[in-house]
């Protein structure tokens, strides 16, 4: 059944050989046996690709589903046989990652040693297509998300920072008010992460209505380089502070006026995950463990 939904998946033998870890002759023979169990035929095999027979096309789907269903039997049993073992599939954003995994990292390793953390970078979208197909089980993202479907557990919100040149008037300042946001010349990350669609949310909440976008950059480290570099101002999340100016000393920081904005970092899972319960001790752990970061702790309920 695995070498049917692979081969439905890819329509390729030799794609779906490598997608899960067999050569193609031993894919194929395993189609074939379902076939011949099925009584059905699921392929249509031609010189050139691989089509799916209209049962094919209606049992790729039930396939799938049951596959689903053994894979969260299975980690149902190793959740209750033995907790924080195994793989654990980590999707995180990269306006997080690299200023929360050396905490989540060094955390895992010290509290749960025999838990094998996969960890994936990647933006919202993807991450939350990784979820619902059961490629990831776990993420690490700013919230809300809003998706049916998908349980958040706050672990803190953080305050934005604004990260200016040497000679900006606002460099350094305490107690900016948001209104300022208005007539900057703000640099911002590329389309497709979140962190941009907050920064932008932030300056139509101070009364910007235009998009304010002229130069866009894929990384915080570039968005920061280019700020040091004269090109305009911009807004940093508190925990990417730190990592971020320390690489140039052409730049300032200013603190907005209270209240602040800020954005939620969660865990996400799956509502009803079988390993839920591991999830929301992991999520106590971690509030725990980043307390020492410029955040403000909040509960599981957020």
């Amino acid at each position: 059944m695995r070498a049917f939904a692979a081969v439905a998946e890819h329509l390729h033998f030799r794609d779906a050989a490598a997608a899960i870890g067999t050569s193609q002759p031993a894919l194929s023979g395993a189609v074939s046996a379902l076939e011949d169990i099925l009584g059905v035929t699921l392929l249509e095999r031609t010189t050139r690709k691989v089509l799916l027979s209209p049962a094919g096309e209606r049992l790729a789907v039930r396939a799938k589903a049951v596959l689903d269903e053994v894979g969260a039997l299975m980690a149902e049993a190793d959740a209750v046989r033995a907790p924080f073992t195994g793989a654990l599939r980590l999707g995180v954003i990269p306006t997080v990652a690299p200023y929360l995994l050396p905490t989540v990292l060094r955390l895992v390793h010290e509290r749960y040693p025999d838990l094998d953390l996969q960890v994936h970078e990647e933006q919202t979208a993807s991450l939350l297509d990784g979820l619902a197909d059961g490629r990831l089980d776990l993420l690490l993202l700013a919230v809300p998300l809003g998706m049916p479907g998908v349980t958040e557990l706050p672990l803190f919100d953080e305050d934005f920072v604004l990260v200016t040149p040497l000679d900006h008037r606002l460099g350094g300042r305490e107690g900016i008010p948001r209104e300022a946001l208005r007539a900057l010349h703000l640099l911002l990350l590329d389309e497709g992460h979140c962190l941009r669609d907050q920064a932008l949310d932030i300056c139509r909440e101070a009364g910007r209505a235009d998009a304010p976008v002229t130069t866009t950059a894929a990384g915080l480290s570039t968005l920061v380089q280019l700020v040091a570099g004269g090109l305009g101002v911009t807004l940093l999340p508190h925990t990417a502070v730190r990592v971020e100016t320390a690489r140039s000393n052409q730049l300032l920081t200013g603190r907005f006026a209270e209240p602040a904005p800020t954005r939620r970092v969660a865990l996400a899972m799956r509502s009803g995950a079988a390993r839920g319960s591991e999830y929301e001790e992991l999520a106590a752990a971690l509030r725990d463990a980043l307390r020492p970061l410029p955040v403000r702790v909040v509960g599981p309920q957020g």
